[in-house]
């Protein structure tokens, strides 16, 4: 697929995604999130891609959220898949660090929280504004920041619509370090999760996503992990043998 609103690079098995729109504060309109999608999707079927580095274009903005006109132009039939995005990225099995190299605001800020884990640039800005604009995210914004800063917090910051600097988003938990080039920084972690093994990243991420997507995570942690697991061991082995071959099972190779 051929990108209009995101750049796409992959170098030693991480992939950087960056929405590229800085004209336009790298807000989220359909078509970006529609690429952003597109590009996990690649990344996740990509058995050599291990690792997501997710930032925005330019030294001002990672992203401040959707563009508001083009939602209010848009018929039921082509809703923006946001959430389709939130949810593939926290449900993926391959870690995303989201790199934030500025202002992440309103769905920007839920986007970077919705990533494994974040690093910020010094000047970097975070904050919720839903409630001066007469909008809210009543799933993953409040949901996912409550989880990561604490109910207190997360009121506080969607109720009064403060701003945030990098050091006070460290503090609170809301990122886990700040670098003076984020992307950099986040490659380098990127590198020391592929010295880790992918199937035990996978399956802790699918564990800690599924706390909140109920039967869907639950489905996806037997169908990814606990049976992936099953099929390797010598009772799974032998059960199959043994039905082949139309014979009761040998439960003594079990342990063994």
């Amino acid at each position: 697929m051929t990108y209009d609103d995101i750049d796409v690079a992959v170098r030693d098995g991480v992939a950087t995604i960056a929405i590229n729109r800085p004209d336009n504060a790298n807000k989220l309109r359909f078509q970006t999130a529609r690429e952003l999608l597109d590009a996990f999707r690649t990344v996740r079927e990509t058995p050599s891609t291990d690792v997501v580095v997710l930032t925005g274009t330019g030294d001002k903005f990672f992203c401040i959220g959707g563009e508001h006109e083009e939602l209010s132009s848009l018929d039921y039939s082509s809703v923006m898949p946001v959430i389709d995005l939130y949810e593939f990225i926290d449900t993926m099995a391959k870690p995303v660090i989201a790199a934030v190299n500025g202002f992440a605001v309103g769905g920007g800020n839920v986007l970077q929280v919705v990533c494994d884990l974040s690093v910020a640039a010094p000047h970097a800005v975070f904050r919720q504004v839903g409630p001066m604009v007469g909008s809210f995210d009543a799933g993953y914004g409040t949901w996912y920041l409550e989880e990561t800063i604490g109910r207190r917090r997360a009121k506080e910051m969607w109720y009064l619509n403060r701003k945030y600097s990098a050091e006070q988003a460290l503090e609170m938990g809301l990122v886990n370090e700040i670098a003076a080039d984020p992307v950099a920084r986040a490659q380098e972690i990127a590198q020391t999760l592929r010295q880790r093994g992918p199937f035990a990243l996978g399956a802790l991420k699918t564990a800690f996503s599924s706390r909140h997507t109920g039967v869907t995570g639950q489905a996806r942690m037997a169908h990814d992990l606990l049976l992936t697991a099953y099929r390797s061991t010598r009772e799974a082995e032998e059960m199959s043998r043994s039905f082949e071959e139309r014979r009761a099972p040998d439960r003594t190779t079990f342990h063994q």
